[in-house]
């Protein structure tokens, strides 16, 4: 977040505008001295008239320059935060986008940039302008009447306390607001991402229950927030507001006297006005660049997150057996998912997790993939730990199929490209072919070439899950999880997916696979029955029967169904 050299010179610029403004004054006072000595001349009205339109053309000038500098340096210092974030976003732990809530990264990267931006171009510079007529106005009263520029220095000095109780709750305030902000910001993600299933059932708009929450939050801190903050400002303005009769008092008492002269009388009387709204609007300004500063300190929260390791060398293990030993996880603390976990899946070899909703087969895929991390224990892949490799190390070692498939709104062919960026057109297209796509997608306008739309919404749940197939193909990784790939598709789809997932599986790869139905996982070489996070059975088909345990008893029941 440095400056640069067009936010120093913007900076500069107003303070040189600021002052030539401030001679506005200067101008004033000399004008109303010749107005009441009547030597008011036309050849000194045209002086004065020039150098007034002088002053105004170099004030705008000199304002259009500073202006222009101020927003190219703002934005330049925008864009070069919004591609550090980018890449920072890169290297957090894959597990918080996971636990945290996406509203605080989408806030980062839109919101509170352009929220910070706006200190840079705007809050800073207006701040610094009116500052410095501040100032002139009180070396101009001084020279006028030391008294009376003491009277101004002390209503700015009374600045200094109404702006901490201000900034004190901005602080308070301003950052639960931001807070509920963020809340405001997922929650409503989430309700535009789901409107369908929403609006299915009833609950879109108003009878949304948790956006209506949300929102409401969010009008009532928002309410709260002004309430506190106003009446410091009413009460500033009000002290601030009663120089203007004091200077009256004081000048005129002076003037009655004979020793301050009626010109200086009328310019201290008028002064204050406009001396008490700079200091209004300064405050005002001062007031929302700390509710802004929130933004940069939310900002920074991001680019102080935590970063995963990283490693220089490429992760190549030579086998890929992997290994989950006394790892323990939980997503909230006190809620453990597994516990004391122990599995061994042997290289290029099928293994299938069965068990019950809830008892932890998903997550141990996203251990196993490194989108968490586990509290304890480790996780190996062909010997190696991967505790101390990066996320993209240990994916790059690995295809995952999974129940929900993230399309871009891209065409077909890029979004199969994203699995192997190197790979050409024919590639992709064999990809395709063998994950079953052919056939759908030359019935599509423009083939390979279609878009798909948002999140592949174009496409059904069935051509969306083979071209997930198709990316694990074109990747052409030595592991390979299969989360419930046939989960929640009709007859016809599933017969296409498991087609598919048959000319994935003609490669020796290690595969975990996680099946609903156990006809599906019957060969593979090893099934491993996951029960409140640990392993309860392991085996082939066969014995896991013998056994007569809770895989045989799942087994009877899919049967009788």
């Amino acid at each position: 977040m440095k400056w640069n050299n067009k936010l120093y010179l913007s900076i500069l610029c107003v303070i040189l505008e600021g002052l030539l403004s401030g001679s506005n004054f200067m101008v004033m006072f000399y004008i109303f001295r010749i107005l009441l000595t009547r030597q008011m001349e036309m050849e000194k009205i045209m002086v004065i008239t020039g150098g007034i339109g002088a002053i105004f053309i170099l004030r705008l000038l000199i304002y259009s320059f500073s202006y222009v500098q101020g927003q190219l340096g703002g934005a330049k210092v925008s864009r070069e935060i919004r591609l550090f974030l980018g890449d920072k976003l890169k290297r957090i732990p894959l597990s918080r986008f996971q636990k945290s809530q996406t509203g605080e990264y989408i806030n980062a990267a839109t919101e509170n940039i352009n929220s910070y931006e706006q200190i840079l171009t705007h809050k800073v510079g207006d701040v610094i302008k009116n500052l410095t007529l501040v100032i002139m106005l009180i070396v101009f009263v001084s020279t006028l009447y030391v008294p009376s520029g003491l009277i101004l220095l002390l209503a700015l000095l009374m600045f200094i306390p109404a702006i901490a109780l201000s900034f004190r709750a901005v602080k308070k305030y301003g950052r639960k607001k931001n807070e509920i902000c963020v809340e405001n910001v997922s929650s409503m993600v989430e309700y535009i991402t789901g409107i369908q299933t929403f609006r299915a059932y009833g609950i879109g708009g108003r009878k949304n229950k948790s956006v209506m929450s949300s929102m409401k939050k969010f009008s009532d801190i928002s309410f709260i927030y002004e309430s506190k903050i106003i009446p410091d400002g009413v009460m500033y303005s009000i002290l601030i507001g009663s120089s203007l009769p004091i200077e009256i008092i004081v000048a005129g008492n002076q003037w009655n006297q004979g020793r301050l002269d009626t010109v200086s009388f009328v310019m201290i009387c008028l002064l204050p006005l406009f001396f008490t709204k700079l200091l209004g609007s300064i405050f005002v300004d001062m007031t929302s660049y700390k509710n802004l500063m929130i933004a940069k300190n939310k900002i920074n929260a991001v680019i102080q997150m935590p970063e995963e390791n990283q490693m220089n060398s490429d992760f190549q293990p030579k086998k890929h057996d992997i290994v989950l030993e006394h790892v323990d996880f939980s997503y909230e603390p006190g809620q453990s998912i597994c516990k004391n976990l122990n599995l061994c899946i042997e290289n290029q070899k099928l293994t299938a997790i069965v068990g019950e909703s809830g008892s932890g087969k998903s997550t141990i895929l996203n251990l196993i993939a490194k989108y968490y991390e586990p509290d304890a224990g480790e996780v190996r892949i062909g010997g190696y730990s991967i505790m101390d490799k990066g996320t993209e190390q240990v994916l790059s070692q690995i295809s995952t199929v999974e129940q929900e498939v993230f399309l871009f709104n891209d065409t077909i062919r890029n979004n199969i490209r994203y699995a192997r960026p190197q790979a050409d057109d024919i590639e992709i297209e064999l990809a395709c072919k063998e994950a079953n796509c052919e056939e759908f997608i030359k019935k599509l306008p423009m083939g390979y070439e279609t878009n798909v739309g948002e999140n592949g919404n174009q496409l059904s749940g069935g051509e969306r899950q083979r071209l997930s197939i198709a990316r694990a193909i074109l990747k052409d990784a030595p592991i390979l999880l299969l989360d419930e790939a046939t989960a929640n598709l009709d007859v016809e789809n599933e017969l296409a997916v498991k087609l598919a997932i048959k000319n994935l599986l003609k490669k020796k790869k290690t595969v975990v696979m996680i099946a609903h139905t156990m006809s599906i996982v019957k060969n593979a070489d090893k099934i491993v029955v996951i029960a409140n996070g640990k392993v309860k059975e392991e085996g082939t088909h066969e014995k896991l029967l013998r056994l007569n345990g809770k895989y045989a008893d799942m087994w009877k029941a899919e049967q009788m169904l």
